[in-house]
């Protein structure tokens, strides 16, 4: 496992290895979406990855895919970031914070009564969205998503203005930088496929507005945040929430030339279908490796042997685990001795408390 053990630069920062730790939504937040000491606990565990890339946060009150989630729009949420940057670099780790809006993937049940917003009103799929509520008795399930409101243009620029607001936040509450979620059928990537945008305006259409809307908000981050501390998540073929497009290629390609034009420090690529069995990452590496020429961070369907793998190819220069990093608190040095590893219980990822978040063993205790 060499080269995964191996260091790397990323931007400004030296990570003592190539192993990121990937936004997984753990949906363990206190009230009103702030940060507590038992998440601070979680990521000073698993502080040893080169990076940590934290859940999913809201960047509005308008986002809510899964109820009990964080955000880092408000000083509360802010001060709750803080404590958990303060005991991830007391254990020697590094942390970007995920800036999320969810867009359309929502339900009124998750915003108060309001409707989500979209770019436009596409609300003949609710049943492909994924949203998820916390049941009084304790458990954690999957809800309907409501019908969607189309943005007016007042909106998308309130919009952009709540991810500027997110990223200067975060890094307020001592974030070494933030990643912009522009995957997995949230917000940015509604923007981007022509299924869930319909837009005749200036954000909708061609290619070049349909990119508009990641532009802007790219730009309006970069001005709070320095290019190298900044990655984008985007996942171009996923069929997760249903934002498609029929020339992948195309637009993605578009995409990766539009970041690596903006300096930004990495490409956080998700092969979301893997998680289903089909996976796409030779296609979404074709797409990047040639036009990006920061830092390819690759996730979804890696074992170590195939991520080492990988990183051995020089087709990606870090992979980032999820489920693995769940279980096993000490990954990396378990990548390091060859396992054991512990398998993750599916039914504590989401909701709860320390059961299946802090109690994971770690190998001196395994043994």
């Amino acid at each position: 496992m060499n080269n995964l053990l191996a260091p790397f630069h990323l931007g400004p920062l030296v990570l003592p290895n190539r192993i990121a730790m990937v936004p997984v939504t753990r949906a363990r937040s206190g009230h009103d979406g702030v940060p507590t000491s038992a998440n601070a606990a979680y990521y000073a565990q698993r502080a040893s990855a080169g990076l940590i890339v934290s859940e999913a946060t809201n960047v509005s009150r308008n986002s809510a895919a899964f109820e009990l989630a964080p955000g880092i729009h408000n000083q509360a949420q802010v001060l709750g970031w803080r404590r958990v940057a303060e005991s991830v670099h007391a254990n020697g780790g590094n942390l970007f914070i995920q800036l999320w809006h969810s867009g359309r993937a929502s339900s009124y049940a998750l915003l108060d009564g309001r409707e989500p917003l979209a770019p436009s009103a596409v609300n003949d799929d609710l049943h492909l969205l994924q949203a998820y509520g916390a049941l009084e008795n304790g458990f954690y399930t999957r809800i309907a998503a409501s019908p969607a409101r189309e943005m007016n243009i007042n909106e998308i620029h309130f919009a952009i203005e709540e991810f500027r607001a997110a990223a200067r936040n975060a890094i307020r509450a001592g974030a070494d930088g933030v990643e912009i979620h522009a995957g997995n059928g949230y917000l940015p990537q509604q923007f981007l496929s022509p299924h869930t945008n319909r837009r005749t305006d200036l954000f909708g259409g061609s290619l070049l507005n349909r990119v508009r809307f990641l532009d802007l908000l790219l730009r309006a981050v970069l001005e709070e945040v320095p290019a190298d501390r900044v990655g984008v998540r985007i996942s171009p073929f996923a069929a997760y929430n249903n934002a498609t497009d029929p020339a992948t290629e195309e637009t993605y390609t578009y995409v990766a030339r539009l970041l690596s034009a903006a300096g930004i420090a990495y490409i956080h690529a998700a092969d979301t279908n893997a998680w289903g069995g089909a996976p796409d990452m030779e296609r979404i590496l074709a797409i990047l490796r040639p036009n990006f020429r920061g830092a390819i961070i690759a996730n979804g369907g890696l074992d170590p042997d195939s991520a080492n793998a990988l990183v051995a190819s020089g087709k990606a220069d870090m992979v980032s685990f999820g489920r693995r990093f769940i279980a096993n608190p000490d990954l990396v040095e378990r990548i390091r001795q060859g396992g054991p590893y512990n398998e993750p219980d599916p039914f504590t990822f989401y909701g709860g408390g320390a059961r299946g978040y802090l109690d994971y063993d770690e190998l001196a205790s395994a043994a």
